[in-house]
């Protein structure tokens, strides 16, 4: 990195932090902290809603998972319109006429004080883990470029969210997600551009979609009924609705956004917006990680992303085994290189398809046994490289002043998160536990400083999951997986509360508790991709508690309420 790229990245990040401090200074009562003092609009909703989702590891993970995978992972996206449209209709209403500051002040009134608050500590569970990866994954870039300690950065990473946070609350924000948000779109674009400009003479856009097709990377529809095959058009219908409902409808970090509208309508439209623009932004972003995929086509690649796991194989007893498979990648490369020129505009493209995809599996192949020599070099090093393959080519490919841009989208985004997920770890807190438990009536700057102080509290825990956290296949998907955990259960608690009066408290509860651990038991087992225990989750639990209510109590009739 260059002094140019420096002064971007650091720029950029003072000014989110001293913008939010200087924005939001002088929160007196609650309403103001964790609400806003309701004065959002649409459009800060709809980018606010877009931020907290849109987190590093969506700019950090979603570009390798193309790389390796292709496109078919936006399928995972598709139920998310439909979702919400159903929060619009149903969630929001309810929320604003009982004018709530969580969205479990709202199961008391349905069904009693324990159900609420074990939905308030199942998502305080969930979140807290989220907010730690999104700490995470960042500080494992800035640590593979400088060559900092992981712990140190994870740290200055937290404290930087924190104090912003901490001061402004809830329109803290809000108010820096909307400048994170031009900085991420500005970057990636700006990324796509020069990514298409180092594109061989006479390799044109059309020519780099039909080289990626040729190699798998553009098969962005499975209508199969493929159970074991993880991203279809139905589990990104039928499993991302319900992923999506319960997280946008149900998780206090995304219900907060657009609690804070200064309307029903506001907090719809800002919905709306952003169900109409996550899909081709997902996609976008697929989309970069498939044209680096095409770059590297051309020019040679390491055979493991990770510097670590390089570093690491290199300096050890097995070097030399390492540098046979090296010698074979670039030959392998050569080949397709050779290939690949021969394709573009050729008349025989369904044989050369054929050779170049057998070129493929032999890169693959190599790759593999190169996982294997650097786990026998050192066991504890991630062999997994798919998050570091952005960052190599950022680092590697993109000219001064870029990288420090680039940088700052990946961090911007890790910041809005986190800053999101503090907030509303510390709402929930205070709202639903704290609370209902302390003695005697206690003044609004009581409960301003209480949230402050549970903002900072939050904010040490996720630092300290985040210094235990490890890669996982990928950290995109390893979000995704703690929430499918655990918002499918609450999701069935909201939907019990919203249409079946018939279910009453003790039912509901029992039935949570005991759909948590046969979930968790069908995670650790693998019974099924993660997608689908949302859904199993949310009728489980309703089945359950409606099997549990016609044991304890059989009415005539079962009353439906909307």
């Amino acid at each position: 990195m260059q002094l140019i790229d420096w002064v971007i990245l650091l720029g950029t990040l003072a000014f989110i932090v001293l913008y939010g401090v200087w924005k939001t200074k002088g929160s007196t009562t609650v309403k103001q902290y964790l609400k806003g003092d309701n004065t959002s609009r649409w459009w800060t909703i709809g980018l606010s809603v877009m931020a907290t989702q849109a987190s590093a590891i969506t700019f950090l993970s979603t570009p390798g998972q193309a790389f390796d995978s292709g496109m078919g992972f936006v399928q995972f996206y598709f139920g998310l319109p439909i979702a919400m449209i159903i929060i619009c209709m149903i969630f929001i209403p309810l929320y604003h006429k009982m004018n709530v500051y969580t969205a479990y002040e709202f199961l008391e009134g349905r069904f009693d004080q324990k159900t609420r608050t074990l939905t308030a500590v199942l998502f305080l569970v969930q979140r807290g883990l989220a907010a730690g990866i999104t700490i995470f994954a960042p500080a494992i870039i800035l640590s593979a470029i400088l060559g900092w300690n992981l712990t140190l950065l994870t740290v200055i990473i937290g404290i930087l969210v924190i104090i912003y946070t901490v001061s402004g609350g809830t329109k803290a924000v809000s108010v820096t997600q909307k400048q994170q948000m031009g900085i991420i779109f500005l970057g990636m674009f700006i990324a796509f551009y020069i990514i298409l400009s180092y594109l061989p003479e006479g390799i044109s856009f059309t020519d780099a979609l039909d080289i990626a097709g040729a190699s798998g990377k553009m098969e962005i529809l499975d209508f199969s009924f493929d159970f074991e095959n993880r991203y279809t058009f139905w589990s990104g219908i039928i499993g991302g609705t319900f992923l999506a409902l319960s997280y946008f409808g149900t998780d206090q970090s995304q219900v907060q956004r657009y609690l804070t509208g200064k309307s029903i309508r506001e907090s719809q439209l800002g919905l709306i917006f952003n169900g109409i623009l996550k899909v081709p932004m997902q996609f976008f972003i697929l989309l970069v990680g498939v044209m680096v995929f095409v770059f590297y086509q051309f020019n040679t690649s390491p055979l493991n992303f990770n510097p670590a796991a390089q570093a690491a194989v290199t300096n050890s007893s097995y070097s030399e085994e390492y540098q046979e498979l090296e010698r074979d990648q670039a030959e392998i490369h050569l080949q397709k290189k050779v290939l690949i020129t021969e394709y573009v505009g050729s008349g025989q493209q369904q044989a050369l398809k054929n050779d170049l995809k057998l070129l493929n599996i032999q890169e693959q192949q190599n790759r593999e046994k190169a996982k294997v020599l650097i786990n026998q070099a050192d066991p504890i090093i991630e062999t997994n490289d798919k998050d570091y393959v952005f960052i190599h080519f950022i680092l590697n490919n993109l000219p001064r002043g870029i990288i420090g841009l680039l940088l700052a989208v990946i961090l911007s985004a890790a910041m809005s998160s986190t800053a999101s997920e503090l907030n509303a770890l510390a709402s929930t807190t205070v709202i639903d536990l704290y609370k209902r438990n302390v003695s005697g009536e206690k003044s609004e700057t009581h409960y301003v400083r209480a949230s402050k102080l549970f903002t900072l509290l939050w904010g040490v825990i996720a630092i300290s999951v985040a210094c235990v956290a490890d890669l996982f296949d990928n950290l995109i998907q390893l979000v995704n997986i703690i929430g499918s955990i655990f918002y499918g259960n609450v999701l069935g608690i909201f939907l019990l509360a919203f249409f079946l009066k018939y279910v009453k408290s003790n039912a509901t509860f029992i039935a949570a508790i005991i759909t948590q651990i046969l979930i968790i038991i069908v995670w650790l087992f693998d019974v099924m991709p993660f997608l689908w225990l949302n859904v199993l989750g949310c009728l489980l639990l309703m089945s359950i508690a409606l099997i549990i209510q016609s044991i304890t109590k059989r009415p005539n009739k079962i009353k439906i309420v909307s």
